[in-house]
């Protein structure tokens, strides 16, 4: 059974907060169900961003329904614009979509162990 959608963003904001980034919610979705879009800011103007995986991609061992990620672009890092674009489309047909911003220099996801592999 998969943890509801708000309580997995709260302790996912609080695991990197913990970390020592800025993590905050920037669009509340679905408090059950809603889908996550994890963008981490490096603050130089890149950034990744996180969605979530095919459902293929839940059953590969871990325990059923856990949330698995994968990056929503080809290159290593966007532009944060272009993030925040693809961002806008994603929000266009789904309002029940969260959406989590991460500030990190480093630019570290803390979505490890989290992160489909094909």
């Amino acid at each position: 059974m998969r943890l509801k959608t708000e309580i997995w963003v709260k302790a996912y904001v609080r695991q990197r907060q913990s970390a020592g980034a800025f993590a905050a919610v920037v669009a509340h979705g679905h408090d059950d169900a809603g889908a996550v879009l994890i963008k981490v800011n490096r603050l130089d103007g890149q950034a990744a961003l996180f969605g979530p995986a095919p459902m293929s991609f839940e059953s590969d061992g871990r325990a059923d329904g856990e949330r698995r990620f994968q990056r929503l672009h080809d290159s290593e890092w966007m532009t944060d614009q272009a993030a925040d674009e693809l961002i806008a489309r994603q929000r266009s047909y789904d309002d029940d979509l969260w959406v989590i911003e991460v500030e990190d220099r480093r630019g570290d996801s803390g979505l490890e162990g989290w992160l489909a592999t094909p």
